[in-house]
């Protein structure tokens, strides 16, 4: 503006009244008055001009234009190849739904553009030939005959909705100024398709082309873009689902409109207006846990997110999953995990047996729960990478007691002298927790954490971890408990869950965080190949084409938990089921109730034929042939020292107390009698005379001894 002032100024100095403008001014003279006049007369409209735009820009600064509205919209979640996984509403349960103009038909936009605001891309946001033809019209026949509204004009009116009045459409060419003054052409049209609404609860194009055609609008015919651009206008007065005979006329009168603006021929709408109207539809719900989750985390600025699941595969486990949870119970629920291990991209996960079911809204694979007996591969991973023991150490299966803590296996069966890979196989007890005691309970917690998998232990434990870590004494979600599996099928390798394709991109370069080596991961997964299958499935080596799995079962306390975790070709599988209340459950183990389910799912997926490993010599290295005990005699384990017993009867008849220890040719004394072993069960089995207090005495082959002061009490 300074410049424009400098320049009349000099024009006016050069240029007497009325001299030619090639004249150069004279010098060294006063200006006439006239001159004097003007150049005050410029000074002040200058001045009211400037004080005109600063008033504007504070009007403006002032009262900007609520685009709060546009911000919230329902987040999106797609499979990994853009198929619709589910959406989350905004308020009063409104389905506002982003619109994506690079996964909107390019023909729609154009169309939409020539149909409602031919001049959008030169205006800025009020169309002046638009307002003279609709003031013409409005005289020539004494009522408003058309409208002079932009799609930006538009844009403001469903940002802040206001009555139908000569005012409102004033505030609407003011707002419509602001908003192009902020944002680009193709963010508005962007923010018109995300806001205009098609009726009932629906807003913005992709909602409405879900609801009323059940895909995207990536791709349109003629017929449902006419409807589209149609429906803005009166939505409820045109809905297809409801009034059919007025939603039929509006899309005609559309597409005259095409054909007269030369995006349509003739023939193309007579054939377009031949096509049936729509109903709608209920929106997809799959994957709805997690989906529901990265949804809401999604910014907002972000019309949708990209997961990893594979819809294909989620839509046929979602009904697996079900079944399985109706088989087991009324109150039962299910949840599965299926995860690539090269990107630990999530390619299914079932969060529950159906929203149906009891507590099924609860995504059952975040949830903390115990993993029974399937954190014993580790426990043995981890000894073989500490060169504790090999597959073939020679483990003794025998009662005994750690400190206070006595386990036992879960037929109640010993069996003596057995390897590592046999104890692992058949997920023997007290080996575990042995392997456990040598490895250290922190340390093995300690190793967890260092990969970003936590363990949740009891209050009572809250200080140090015990090792009822070995047989499910700690909680665990299903997904770490995936982290772990997927770094057994990847060389002892840990890396966390990817849940988006940007994350599982970049997974594949990331060097993750060691487990244990890859020597140890590998021993660990040969064993659980060996793994008997369930009953009714053939060993996967005996049947041809059928994938080679390594798997691991668990079962909780009480049968709340049954849990099964296998690795198979390039996937790693987890499936759970229990109910959501974490109740007890009759019976049902981790092999009879989430075993089948796991092979069910495994053989869904395409996971290549393996054939199995080469049979190596079952040999452990010399040193680690027998595993190492503390040379400390006989281990008494029932009963204690100091304890107090209570026997229904008392004398030779009685159903008597069964005695254990640990040990190799242990005799038994009481108050220096000798105690035979029962000729049926093999056991030894004390029938105290009476009450009172006894002496017992136990004696191993190598004369070491162990003994207990034991009080005895009658019912």
């Amino acid at each position: 503006m300074r410049t424009t002032l400098d320049a009349l100024l000099t024009r006016v100095r050069r240029r007497g009244p009325g001299a030619p403008s090639s004249d150069p001014a004279p010098q060294g003279r006063l200006l006439p008055q006239g001159e004097k006049e003007l150049i005050r007369r410029i000074t002040l409209a200058l001045i009211a001009l400037l004080g005109l735009e600063t008033a504007v820009f504070a009007a403006d600064a002032l009262l900007p234009p609520d685009l709060s509205r546009a911000r919230r919209s329902s987040p999106v979640a797609l499979d990994r190849r853009g198929a619709w996984l589910r959406a989350l509403p905004v308020e009063d349960g409104r389905w506002r739904i982003r619109a994506d103009l690079s996964r909107t038909d390019k023909t729609f936009q154009r169309r939409l553009v020539a149909v409602e605001d031919a001049r959008f891309w030169l205006h800025p946001g009020v169309d002046p030939f638009a307002v003279v033809r609709a003031a013409g019209s409005a005289l020539v026949h004494g009522r408003a005959t058309s409208g002079a509204s932009t799609l930006t004009m538009q844009t403001a009116r469903l940002l802040e909705p206001r009555p139908r009045t000569l005012g409102a459409k004033l505030i609407e060419m003011i707002r419509a100024v602001q908003i192009e003054a902020r944002l680009s052409k193709r963010e508005i049209l962007a923010l018109y398709l995300t806001l205009a609404p098609y009726g009932g609860n629906l807003e913005g194009v992709r909602a409405a082309s879900l609801s009323y055609f059940g895909h995207e609008p990536e791709t349109l015919t003629d017929s449902e873009q006419a409807l589209l651009i149609a429906l803005p206008q009166s939505p409820e007065a045109r809905r297809p689902d409801r009034r059919p005979e007025a939603a039929r006329a509006a899309r005609r009168g559309v597409l005259d409109k095409m054909v007269r603006a030369r995006r349509l021929t003739e023939v193309e709408a007579g054939e377009a207006e031949g096509d049936p109207l729509p109903g709608r539809a209920r929106f997809p719900a799959m994957a709805w846990h997690v989906a529901g989750q990265l949804a809401r985390a999604a910014p907002a600025s972000q019309a949708s997110v990209v997961t990893t699941i594979d819809a294909g595969l989620q839509s046929r486990l979602e009904p697996l999953a079900a079944a399985a949870a109706r088989a087991q119970g009324p109150e039962d629920t299910a949840a599965i995990l299926v995860v690539e291990i090269e990107n630990r991209a999530v390619r299914a996960a079932v969060g529950s047996g159906g929203l149906d079911r009891p507590g099924g809204w609860i995504d059952m694979t975040r949830a903390i729960r115990s993993p029974g007996s399937s954190l014993k591969p580790f426990i043995y991973g981890f000894a073989f990478d500490d060169g504790i023991a090999a597959p073939d150490t020679q483990i003794d299966d025998a009662p005994r007691r750690f400190a206070d803590y006595q386990p036992e296996n879960f037929d109640r069966v010993f069996h003596g002298k057995v390897t590592a890979r046999e104890a692992l196989s058949h997920s023997l007890n007290v080996p575990a927790v042995e392997l456990l005691e040598k490895v250290g309970p922190a340390s093995f917690e300690a190793r967890l954490a260092a990969v970003d998998v936590t363990l949740v232990r009891p209050r009572r434990q809250l200080r140090t971890p015990g090792l009822a870590i070995a047989l499910g004494g700690v909680g665990i979600s299903l997904r770490d408990l995936a982290v772990l599996y997927a770094a057994l099928g990847d060389g002892g390798t840990a890396k966390p869950l990817a849940w988006t394709e940007a994350e599982a991109t970049k997974r594949p370069r990331q060097g993750g965080e060691r487990l244990m080596r890859r020597a140890a991961a590998t021993q660990v997964l040969d064993i659980l190949r060996e793994t008997p299958p369930p009953a009714g499935s053939s060993p996967a080596a005996l049947t041809k084409g059928r994938p080679l799995m390594a798997f691991k079962t668990g079962t909780s306390y009480g049968f709340r938990d049954a849990v099964a975790a296998g690795v198979v070709g390039k996937y790693v599988i987890l499936v759970w089921t229990g109910r959501a209340d974490g109740g007890a459950r009759g019976g049902l183990t981790g092999r009879d109730a989430a075993l089948p389910l796991l092979f069910d799912v495994a053989d869904l997926l395409d996971a290549p034929a393996a054939a199995p490993r080469p049979i190596a010599p079952k040999a452990a290295p010399t040193a680690l042939q027998q595993l190492d005990t503390v040379s400390e005699g006989p281990r008494l384990i029932f009963p204690p020292d100091g304890s107090a017993v209570q026997v229904e009867s008392f004398g030779p008849k009685s159903r008597g107390l069964v005695l254990a220890a640990g040990g190799q040719g242990l005799s038994w004394y009481i108050d220096g009698e000798p105690l035979d072993r029962d000729p049926v069960s093999g056991r030894v089995v004390w029938r105290p005379k009476g009450p009172g207090f006894y002496r017992l005495m136990v004696i191993d082959g190598e004369g070491r001894k162990v003994t207990a002061r034991v009080r005895v009490r009658g019912n």
